[in-house]
C-alpha cells in the first residue's frame, strides 16, 4: 500500500493495493499497523459519512485545538475534488491548498493531519464520502473558511451557476479573518 507525500507537508495520499478477479475486488482500506509503519499514528474514534449531489461544496471546515482532528478521507460512490488548506502559522506552506481527485474508481484516500481546513466538491451525479477522525466532534471548537475566498483561489471544478453551498458555509469568514491556533 503506497503512502505518497504531497506538496504540503503532512498530507499523505494512500493508494491501496487492489486485488481483482471475476468476483469483483478486495482491498484493505485501513490497517493500523501499516499506517503506523508509514508515520500515521492516529487512533481513529469517529467515522462520518455524507451523500451529496453534483455541485455540492462542503467546507472548508476544521476544529480548533485542543479538539483538532486528523482525517482519513475516501469515496465509496462517485467522485469528488478533495481540498486541504494549511492553517499552521509556522509552516512554509501556510495559506496554500492542495486538491486531489478521490473516487470510487481510483480508491485513493487522503490523510489530513490537524492544522488543515478541509472541504470537497462533488464532481459526479452523486457521491458518498466516508472519513475517519481521530477526535470527536466538538461544536464549540468548529471553525471554517469561505469556499470562494479570493486569496485561496481554489478551483472547485464545478460549472458556473451549479455550485450548491449551505447557508452555514456561505457565512464562514474569509482566510484573512480566520481564527487559527495551530
Amino acid at each position: 500500500m503506497p503512502f505518497l507525500s504531497c506538496a504540503l507537508p503532512g498530507l499523505i495520499i494512500v493508494e491501496p493495493n487492489i486485488f481483482e478477479d471475476s468476483r469483483g475486488y478486495f482491498f484493505e482500506a485501513y490497517n493500523q499497523n501499516v499506517f503506523q509503519q508509514n508515520g500515521i499514528n492516529c487512533h481513529f474514534v469517529q467515522d462520518n459519512q455524507s451523500r451529496s449531489s453534483y455541485g455540492v461544496i462542503r467546507g472548508l471546515h476544521y476544529q480548533l485545538n485542543p479538539f483538532a482532528q486528523a482525517k482519513l478521507i475516501r469515496v465509496l460512490e462517485g467522485q469528488i475534488l478533495d481540498v486541504a488548506v494549511d492553517l499552521r502559522k509556522n509552516s512554509s506552506t501556510y495559506g496554500q491548498h492542495f486538491s486531489l481527485l478521490l473516487s470510487s474508481e481510483n480508491k485513493k484516500q487522503l490523510f489530513i493531519p490537524p492544522g488543515f481546513a478541509h472541504g470537497f466538491s462533488v464532481l459526479s451525479e452523486t457521491a458518498v464520502v466516508l472519513y475517519k477522525c481521530d477526535a470527536f466532534y466538538n461544536k464549540q471548537s468548529e471553525a471554517g473558511i469561505r469556499y470562494d475566498d479570493k486569496e485561496l483561489q481554489i478551483n472547485w471544478e464545478i460549472e458556473k451557476g451549479k455550485k450548491i453551498v449551505s447557508e452555514k458555509d456561505v457565512q464562514l469568514p474569509f482566510f484573512k479573518d480566520v481564527i487559527s491556533n495551530f
